[in-house]
Formats: C-alpha cells, structure tokens, sequence
C-alpha cells in the first residue's frame, strides 16, 4: 500500500472539486460480451458467475484509480482489491455474502470460491477491518440488467466499487451480452476509468479459447 502525497497527486483538484458536492457517487451500466465467457466455462465445468467475479477483479485491479482509498483522512493506493460476493444455497432464496482472496488462475479461484461458499453457514463473511479493500459483486441472473442503484451508509471517503450484472441474453448475432452496472465515487474515478475497467474485462474476455 502507498501513501499519497496530495501536493504530488495530479488528481486533487478533481478530488477536491467532487469533495464538496453532497452526493459525488454515480453508477453507469453498459453491455458486456460474454459469448466466449459462457462458452469456456461450459466447456470447462466452471461456475459462469464465479469466472466473472475473477475477471471483473482483475480488470478493477488493473486500473489505478479503483484501488485508491481514505484512512485517517489519508489516501492510500491499495496493492489490489479483493472480491466479496453475494451467492445463494441450492433451492434457497435467501442470500449471503462470501469474501476470498483472488486467485491466480481463473481455475483456483472458480474452485475455492466453490469450496468457501459451500462450507459457509452465515449470512457475512468479512474482516472489518479490511472492508475498504472490497469490492462488492452482485448478480440478478433472472432479468436483463438495465440500471441498478446501491443501498450504502453515506459516507464520502467510501471508493469501494459496486458491480452487478444480470442475466446473458442472445443479442440476435449469435453472440451473448449481458448488462453491467458499475458504481465509483467521482472524486476517484472519472468516465475514462470506467472505460479502461471495460475493456480490460472484454479484452480478458475476448482472450479466451472456448
């Protein structure tokens, strides 16, 4: 982790332009393309959704502007982000939250998230004290994602980036997209960031062999 030095930081006249509006959090939702996505983790017998989180935490991760955080009213650039997921139980709709370090192939990951939330028997599984070094996933596989918006504790400081998805549908082509809201604090993260979050994971995803 590394501390910040705001006199050397090329952002802080927009992070103190969106300090002072009362609202700085936004969301954006956009189509991703997930043909290869699907068709690899079929041909694989990994979880469709388990892939995803993996991808989607490497592409956040690969854009400096994610990982910055406030502590002591200090900021810092974290080392990297750790995904933290809702999941549901076979036949059960109530859901829970499962955290895990990333792992380093998409295989290891798919097979400890897996394992983790299996062995889960309670509603949160977070430390508090690393909770800035979150991101939170979610997913609503039954409908085609237009919009979302996030229930939170307002509080300025929080760059914990909140991603969901919906459900793949056929595009008419015979490729497969899917809705992607994403949703950063503007005096972190500006359109262009959300830009580079998007075609990292499309470009991560465009790389697969199914």
């Amino acid at each position: 982790m590394q501390k910040i030095d705001p006199a050397r930081w090329p952002r802080a006249e927009k992070f103190g332009f969106f300090s002072a509006v009362s609202q700085p959090f936004y969301s954006a939702t956009f189509r991703v393309d997930v043909t290869r996505l699907h068709a690899y983790t079929k041909r694989h017998g990994l979880s469709f959704y388990y892939a995803l989180v993996y991808l989607a935490t490497n592409a956040v991760n690969a854009v400096e502007n994610f990982r910055y955080t406030v502590r002591g009213g200090e900021i810092f650039l974290l080392d990297e982000r750790i995904p933290s997921f809702t999941d549901l139980k076979p036949g059960s709709e109530d859901f829970y939250i499962v955290t895990l370090p990333q792992e380093q192939t998409m295989e290891q990951f798919c097979a400890a998230a897996k394992a983790r939330s299996e062995a889960q028997t309670h509603f949160l599984d977070q430390d508090d004290k690393e909770l800035d070094t979150l991101i939170y996933f979610s997913c609503v596989p039954w409908l085609d994602l237009t919009a979302l918006t996030n229930e939170r504790d307002f509080d300025r400081d929080d760059n914990i980036p909140r991603i969901a998805w919906g459900k793949y549908v056929p595009d008419g082509t015979g490729r497969e997209t899917l809705g992607m809201s994403v949703e950063v604090n503007h005096r972190f993260l500006d359109g262009v960031h959300l830009g580079r979050f998007y075609q990292t994971l499309q470009a991560s995803i465009d790389a697969l062999e199914p």
